[in-house]
């Protein structure tokens, strides 16, 4: 099968379209035939080097989210067979092997893929939409009518956060560039805020929950918008405690996990309409490195898609 794989660590130039043996489903997967992998930041970021910490042996062929055919089951899973369209993560837990013709994903973390999405548009949902359901819902306890600040509202996360936060009856501010503000809006955000004109901390105070999706300076001054007793969650580094407890507040790291229960969740609001796919753009497999210059600008609205198969 082709794949997009890299042999050693470094900028875009490192991802390479070669021919590869295709794997082989254990017990409890199934091999998917990949329509469609999105481009994550985490992607390019392991490629650059953070793939060493965690624990990554290379070569190793980049991609956590997919959609596609079922072409194979392993023996003891019963939830799928052959031919049923599906998404969610790859075997690895998100890290790698989307960007392949064929994928192993475990039978628990995939879902069947909603009726109303095409493969890009699936292959766009779940590291995203996970990752904010985990952060706001799991960790932070976000509940109805509490206010929410979401940082990067516009991004692939951010853009799901903002409407999964809406689902849920929350009030939500959203922070982005101001040519992003009727996009950030017209997902359901009640206030905005141009990080670009005025610094965020001094007009968005009292939250009762922080989603940073930015870190560095704007995760630090995130904890001045808290209420004591909030709750600060980031998908982009480690919080530091002596900021939570400077702040009175609590503070947590958000790590995606597989779920397929909660993907099944994410599937009933699409169905709903409460939850809509934002793609910035779709590309051929082989146009990888212009997916991953475009996913580092730091400028995309929602997502960027390979598209992989036919």
């Amino acid at each position: 099968m082709k794949a997009i794989v890299i042999n050693a660590y470094g900028n875009e130039d490192v991802l390479n379209y070669v021919d590869v043996e295709r794997p082989e489903p254990k017990a409890n997967e199934v091999l998917v035939k990949v329509r469609a992998a999105a481009v994550n930041p985490a992607e390019w970021k392991v490629r650059d080097g953070m793939g060493e910490a965690f624990g990554l042996k290379l070569p190793l062929i980049l991609g956590g989210d997919i959609a596609g055919i079922v072409e194979e089951v392993g023996e003891a899973v019963e939830s799928f067979k052959k031919g049923d369209a599906v998404y969610g993560l790859t075997a690895s837990g998100g890290f790698s092997g989307g960007y392949a013709e064929y994928a192993v994903a475990k039978a628990d973390a995939i879902a069947p893929k909603p009726e109303s999405l095409n493969f890009e548009e699936a292959a766009a949902i779940p590291i995203g939409a996970l990752t904010a359901w985990q952060a706001m819902f799991d960790l932070a306890n976000l509940s109805s009518g509490q206010r929410i600040l979401i940082t990067g509202a516009s991004g692939g996360v951010g853009s799901m956060a903002v409407q999964l936060a809406k689902a849920k009856g929350a009030i939500v501010i959203g922070t982005a560039s101001g040519r992003n503000e009727q996009f950030v809006r017209d997902l359901g955000a009640d206030e905005f805020v141009d990080y670009t004109r005025q610094p965020f901390e001094e007009v968005v105070k009292d939250v009762d929950v922080v989603f940073d999706t930015v870190g560095g300076d704007t995760l630090e001054r995130a904890f001045q918008t808290l209420k004591k007793g909030g709750f600060l969650v980031t998908s982009a580094q480690t919080p530091s405690e002596e900021k939570a407890k400077e702040f009175g507040t609590e503070a947590a790291f958000v790590f995606c996990k597989p779920n397929a229960g909660q993907l099944t969740e994410i599937n009933r609001l699409i169905e709903e309409g409460k939850l809509k796919i934002h793609i910035e753009t779709v590309l051929p497999l082989t146009e990888v490195k212009k997916a991953h210059q475009l996913s580092q600008s730091g400028r995309t609205r929602g997502k960027i898609v390979l598209q992989v198969g036919t």
